[in-house]
C-alpha cells in the first residue's frame, strides 16, 4: 500500500492559487501514479487533461478545488494499489508460466493440504492451483520428473503424458486449467477441483513407463 501522501502532511489552512497549483503538479509527477493498471493510467490522463484545460482557461482557480482534485487522484491510486497489490506480488514470486516458485520446498502432501484448506475457505482458484502443483511435486518425489525450478505447466504435462500415456489427455487439460486459473484469472469451479483430485489419485495409483520406453507426447499446449 502506498504511504500517506506527503501533501496531507503539510496543507496550509488557506493556500493561495499558485501554491495549490504547485501541489497538484508535484503530486501528479510522483512515480506511484505511473505504476498502476491501464485503467488507472487512462483515468489519470483524463483528469490531467481536464485540469490542464482548467488552468489554461485563465482566471482565478479555487485552491480548494485543486486540493480536492489532488485528494481524488490520491484516493484512486491508493484504492488501485490496494486491489492490485496481491496479484502483482504473486506475479513477482513466480517466473513467467512457472508451476511454483523456485524456493517453494513444500511436499506434495503439504500442497494437497493447502488445496483442501483453500477449498474449505471457498477459494477454489487457489485450491485448483495448489492441487496441480501437488500433482507435479508428487511426480518429482517419485522421480518420475526431475526437479526443475521454473518448470511450466506445459512442460510438466508433456513429461507426465510421456510417463503415463493413459492419462496424457488428462494432464494436458489439467495444465491448461492451471494456466487459465493462475495466469488467465479464469474462475475456478468445484468441478475443476474434482477433476484435478481425480487426476492426482489416478497418477498416484499408476505405474509410470520406464524412462527408456517413454516417447515425447506430440502437440504442446496451445
Amino acid at each position: 500500500m502506498l504511504p500517506l501522501p506527503r501533501l496531507a502532511l503539510s496543507i496550509p489552512v488557506d493556500p493561495d492559487a499558485p501554491t495549490a497549483r504547485r501541489w497538484l503538479e508535484d503530486e501528479l509527477a510522483r512515480p506511484e501514479y505511473h505504476e498502476g493498471p491501464s485503467l488507472l493510467e487512462r483515468f489519470l490522463t483524463w483528469i490531467t487533461e481536464k485540469i490542464g484545460a482548467l488552468l489554461a482557461a485563465g482566471g482565478d482557480v479555487s485552491p480548494a478545488l485543486l486540493v480536492t482534485l489532488v485528494a481524488l487522484v490520491v484516493a484512486v491510486v491508493v484504492a488501485a494499489v490496494w486491489i492490485a497489490g496481491p496479484a502483482r506480488l504473486r506475479a513477482k514470486r513466480l517466473a513467467p508460466g512457472a508451476v511454483a516458485a523456485a524456493d517453494d520446498a513444500r511436499t506434495a502432501a503439504q500442497m494437497r493440504a493447502a488445496s483442501l484448506d483453500a477449498a474449505a475457505r471457498g477459494d477454489l482458484a487457489t485450491a485448483v492451483v495448489e492441487r496441480f502443483r501437488a500433482v507435479v511435486r508428487a511426480a518429482e518425489e517419485r522421480v518420475v520428473l526431475a526437479e526443475l525450478p521454473g518448470r511450466t505447466a506445459d512442460e510438466a504435462a508433456t513429461e507426465l503424458g510421456a510417463a503415463f500415456p493413459g492419462a496424457a489427455a488428462g494432464v494436458r487439460a489439467a495444465a491448461r486449467l492451471f494456466d487459465d486459473t493462475l495466469y488467465g484469472e479464469r474462475p475456478a469451479t468445484a468441478q475443476h477441483l474434482a477433476t484435478l483430485v481425480a487426476l492426482d489419485e489416478e497418477l498416484d495409483a499408476s505405474r509410470p513407463l520406464p524412462s527408456a520406453e517413454r516417447a515425447a507426447v506430440p502437440g504442446r499446449l496451445a
